[in-house]
């Protein structure tokens, strides 16, 4: 007979080996595994840092994995990115999303917004003591954000068409800033007459003393829309999907953690949002011309 106790013991050494590879391979794609987040570039790049630092903090003790803020060159990279997976999260304005919805045939799901997003609003604001109204704007040089911006620019010009204003018929020069705090320096700095730019941002250079209100001050605030939202895409899994907005609607101000992650966010709390609250931006873009 012949005997085959002479390679059972490699053939076991061998499946010993695999199965400890494979073990260690799993074990460091799972080390590996990150979750990505970005946001629409409407400041500067320091301060989106800044203020995602602590919801990052925050979402890597919720979420049971590594979190990374990974930031984009333009409006137009952030919907990229979501729609073809790069990340897994992106903080969009209203008209951002309409965009990501429309280029992904529907496969992105906005998960919370913070309150003040159900009623956001836009401001106009001059440093020329001649400006006083949106008529008053006709014939001057005028600067929006970005040109994908929802509070900088879609929703302003919404508004000043409706007031029978058209800016690149009425206006001197259409500027584009590419940001509200730029919108907010090239005003003060008397590169253009007046800009348009998201409410928040504003308030918050008052605040601050970032700007000043004896040489630049409000002329027009727009009526309120739907705004900001966190979103992810379609195919992830429900199970996360739920950790995240639960991780979201559990902030609370009276926590340490909570009011400073709110505060980054410039939010009173988060709540659930859904695709039908955008429809009016995404109306207000086609009316525009801004979207196909």
């Amino acid at each position: 007979m012949v005997s085959f106790s002479g390679i059972s013991r490699p053939s076991r050494n061998l499946k010993a080996l695999l199965a400890c590879a494979v073990f260690a391979l799993s074990g460091l794609a799972h080390a590996q595994a990150v979750f990505k987040v970005t946001a629409i570039p409407d400041e500067s790049p320091t301060e989106l840092a800044r203020n995602a630092a602590p919801l990052v903090k925050y979402l890597e003790q919720r979420l049971g994995m590594k979190v990374e803020f990974t930031p984009v060159s333009d409006y137009a990279a952030a919907v990229e990115a979501l729609v073809n997976k790069q990340v897994d999260m992106a903080w969009y304005g209203g008209f951002t999303f309409v965009q990501a919805n429309n280029r992904s045939g529907g496969k992105v799901v906005p998960l919370v917004q913070r309150e003040e997003d159900e009623k956001f609003q836009s401001v106009f604001i001059s440093g020329d003591p001649a400006i006083k109204s949106l008529a008053d704007l006709k014939g001057k040089t005028v600067s929006f954000g970005s040109q994908s911006s929802t509070s900088g620019h879609l929703m302003p010009r919404s508004y000043l068409l409706q007031a029978h204003i058209d800016p690149d018929k009425d206006f001197k020069r259409v500027a584009y800033s590419g940001a509200h705090d730029a919108t907010i320096a090239a005003v003060a700095a008397g590169k253009v007459d007046a800009g348009a730019l998201n409410i928040s941002v504003w308030e918050k250079f008052v605040a601050d003393k970032k700007v000043d209100t004896g040489k630049v001050k409000v002329i027009f605030t727009t009526p309120p829309y739907f705004d900001y939202n966190w979103t992810v895409h379609a195919d992830m899994p429900l199970a996360l999907r739920e950790k995240i907005t639960k991780a979201f609607l559990d902030l609370n101000k009276n926590t340490p953690e909570g009011k400073e992650i709110l505060d980054a966010q410039r939010a009173t709390r988060f709540i659930p949002t859904k695709a039908e609250n955008y429809k009016g931006i995404e109306a207000a873009a086609r009316s525009a011309g801004l979207l196909k």
